[in-house]
């Protein structure tokens, strides 16, 4: 007897970034352990069909998905007040309709490698495109199990760029990219500890937003 899944329900979350509101689904929405920002000048032909339904919403600047979430960023020509009931309904109703959220890895470099998230949830393994030094894999992974899960609770991410004179560059995604304490989060909470960690490291920048 096949198992009935549990229909999606979406709840609203705050996050630091006043222009960016973060959804939570029940269920998970991204199961293969990546992130995707789709921001509005990539509407079409990105790899998830959600963040171009969503767009349809002249207001919505950029999306950004992961594990059970959607973050939403809007410009500031309206308030959240007016909007987020239904931007909750209209994303339950489109999961529950059994609309695609992610239908194929579109930015890898090596695409026999990319993952395909399906409409059921299922992934291939994944493989990083980075070529990353044995340093700086050594603060990815710090990134991954410190920073990480605070990051994402806030509706974001942060993945590392690169690792040279002592400066350490991230990218900030989601509720993170431009938000107006990332830098204080920044500097002093990532920043402090990658330096008690790693003592090679001088500083900790962004390299957007």
């Amino acid at each position: 007897m096949e198992k009935t899944q549990a229909p999606y329900t979406i709840y609203a979350e705050m996050t630091p970034n006043p222009n960016s509101m973060k959804f939570v689904s029940n269920r998970w929405l991204v199961t293969n352990d990546r992130s995707y920002e789709i921001l509005a000048d990539q509407r079409v032909g990105g790899p998830s069909p959600l963040a171009e339904k969503l767009f349809s919403f002249p207001f919505i600047n950029g999306v950004f998905i992961a594990g059970n979430f959607v973050s939403v960023t809007k410009n500031d020509a309206i308030e959240w007040q007016d909007v987020l009931l239904e931007l909750r309904d209209f994303i339950s109703e489109y999961l529950n309709s059994e609309g695609s959220v992610v239908i194929r890895e579109e930015f890898l470099n090596a695409p026999e490698e990319a993952s395909n998230e399906t409409e059921s949830g299922e992934s291939n393994p994944t493989f990083s495109s980075k070529d990353y030094t044995d340093f700086e894999k050594k603060i990815a992974e710090i990134l991954d199990e410190y920073i990480k899960p605070a990051v994402e609770s806030d509706g974001g991410a942060i993945e590392l760029d690169s690792f040279e004179d002592g400066v350490v560059k991230v990218i900030l995604k989601g509720s993170c990219s431009g938000c107006p304490s990332s830098t204080m989060t920044l500097k002093h909470g990532i920043e402090s500890m990658l330096k008690n960690m790693l003592p090679e490291v001088k500083e900790v920048e962004a390299i957007n937003g």
